[in-house]
């Protein structure tokens, strides 16, 4: 299994519009809308790609149910989970659960998914979300990105 690094931070935030100003302020980041990704979680959902940053927020509607409700409540906004780069997401993640480290929610998008939504930036996006949080503090997914 090759790693190449951390792919991105997820963050949890309450108002995505306000967040995604605060960080194009602070870093130049450019955002694009991921919804579509999110709207089974009830999450609001912006990528920076070029800064290596994943905005989610509750759907309006969603906020005491939404798939970071129950984070931005014990712990307020913050980072959520970081995604870590790897060569190959499933050797990644069988090392992973081979030392304890479930999957707990995978994304495998097909070439259509990723040119439709992605822009086409991608030829494969797989990740694999691991029960990490009880031992790291904080979640793992595993994402094997490959950029065309």
């Amino acid at each position: 299994m090759g790693i190449r690094g951390v792919n991105r931070i997820m963050i949890a935030v309450h108002d995505i519009e306000k967040a995604k100003q605060q960080y194009a302020d602070l870093l130049g980041a450019t955002f694009m809308d991921a919804d579509w990704t999110g709207a089974p979680f009830g999450i609001k959902v912006a990528i920076a790609w070029d800064a290596g940053i994943e905005l989610c927020a509750p759907m309006p509607g969603r906020e005491k149910d939404s798939a970071v409700s129950q984070f931005l409540e014990k712990r307020g906004e913050g980072i959520m989970n970081v995604f870590f780069g790897v060569d190959n997401g499933d050797e990644a993640n069988a090392r992973a659960s081979s030392h304890g480290y479930n999957c707990v929610g995978s994304l495998d998008y097909t070439q259509e998914e990723i040119d439709a939504h992605l822009g086409g930036l991608f030829k494969r996006y797989q990740e694999f979300t691991l029960n990490s949080s009880g031992r790291c503090g904080f979640t793992i997914s595993l994402a094997q990105i490959d950029e065309k």
